[in-house]
């Protein structure tokens, strides 16, 4: 096994800074709180900001198809302060999975164009799903098809300027690509708001099929893998803020003369939380890692799989913990809108169940680590 160091590049941090600033200028709290009040505020500026003014739609897109050939530890900062700022912004959808699976299949024309920050894709498949495929009908041989089906609660479904569809698994797998024009696309209010979904609907749709077989069903491997890891990194950052933000309220609210902080019973609740979420960023970080290696040919992919179910069952459950513990450690303030935390406490409850719930990644999990399930 490759030797993994946690420790952050000078590259990583500059990164971080960059992103955390955007987020700060563009998308503060109160600013994703407007999501709540208006679902059909257009956050299209800030997508454009981060994928093209940042360059952060290249990161994952090799060189020589026009991107900025960096790895998934580089895409793992940029997702954690999504989750930190709880940003509503097409990276895991489109930055990831959907950019992830154009460059397995080398569609090099559209790889070009997520990279470039213009356009944004969102791979058809229902975001509950521990799989990223669907019951869509792909009828065609060649590279021209049709696509029909229904799927509903599609991540970032509504707004996409393309949609990949992947039906199939192994040496029947098929990758497609619609435009939007040949997609009926309607959003429905959702708990997160910052993340809508939205049921995707195909008639006989024209496409252009990019993959078939065992070379196009690695391509989805690849993306599932890296997207549980991303969407880890995300929720690691969700529940490292929420701890944040209590942290430094328990150190100012006073009651009965001192601070709630020095009460015995907060200090080991705030003990018991910074524990668990520093372990979830040390599993979150490490996969990453070995996830940059495998995309080096250094390590396996057996452990960056083994490694992103881990990270992405611990770090589902630690977020929403964050988040509750923040909510209750705040007392009645904590249920108030004026407040942060609903942001925090709504993007981990959604994200739990995106890619499949933690409990279905542990049960996936259970035969990598010979146990019984």
């Amino acid at each position: 096994m490759t030797d993994i160091d946690l420790l952050p590049s000078e590259v990583e941090e500059d990164l971080r800074t960059s992103v955390r600033k955007l987020f700060a200028d563009r998308s503060d709290a109160d600013t994703v709180a407007k999501l709540y009040d208006d679902p059909a505020t257009d956050t299209s500026a800030l997508d454009r900001a981060w994928a093209g003014e940042l360059g952060l739609a290249a990161l994952l897109v090799p060189e020589d198809l026009g991107g900025a050939g960096a790895s998934a530890a580089e895409a793992a900062v940029v997702a954690e302060e999504i989750g930190r700022a709880v940003a509503p912004v097409r990276f895991l959808s489109s930055g990831v999975l959907a950019t992830t699976l154009a460059v397995g299949v080398r569609a090099g024309d559209l790889a070009g164009r997520l990279a470039a920050g213009g356009s944004f894709a969102a791979i058809a498949f229902t975001a509950s799903s521990p799989t990223v495929s669907s019951e869509l009908t792909v009828d065609g041989d060649g590279d021209s098809a049709t696509v029909s089906g229904s799927v509903p609660g599609v991540m970032d479904g509504a707004g996409a300027d393309e949609y990949l569809v992947v039906t199939g698994s192994g040496a029947d797998t098929v990758v497609a690509l619609v435009p939007a024009e040949n997609v009926r696309a309607e959003a429905f209010l959702s708990f997160d708001q910052t993340r809508r979904l939205a049921d995707v609907t195909f008639d006989a749709a024209p496409a252009t099929v990019l993959g078939r077989g065992e070379e196009a069903a690695q391509a989805v491997r690849t993306a599932e893998i890296l997207g549980r890891i991303m969407l880890a990194a995300e929720q690691y950052g969700v529940a490292q803020r929420a701890f944040d933000i209590t942290l430094e309220y328990v150190k100012g609210r006073r009651q009965f003369g001192r601070a709630i902080g020095s009460y015995q019973a907060v200090k080991h609740r705030m003990a018991d939380l910074w524990l668990e979420v520093s372990q979830t960023g040390a599993a979150t970080i490490y996969a990453a890692r070995v996830a940059a290696a495998w995309q080096a040919g250094e390590e396996t992919e057996d452990e960056a799989h083994l490694c992103s179910l881990v990270a992405g069952s611990y770090a589902s459950t630690t977020a929403v913990h964050a988040a509750e513990e923040a909510v209750q450690l705040h007392g009645g303030n904590g249920m108030t809108w004026e407040y942060p935390l609903h942001l925090y406490l709504k993007r981990a409850k959604a994200d739990e169940l995106i890619l499949g719930h933690a409990a279905a990644q542990r049960r996936a999990l259970a035969p990598l680590i010979d146990l019984t399930a």
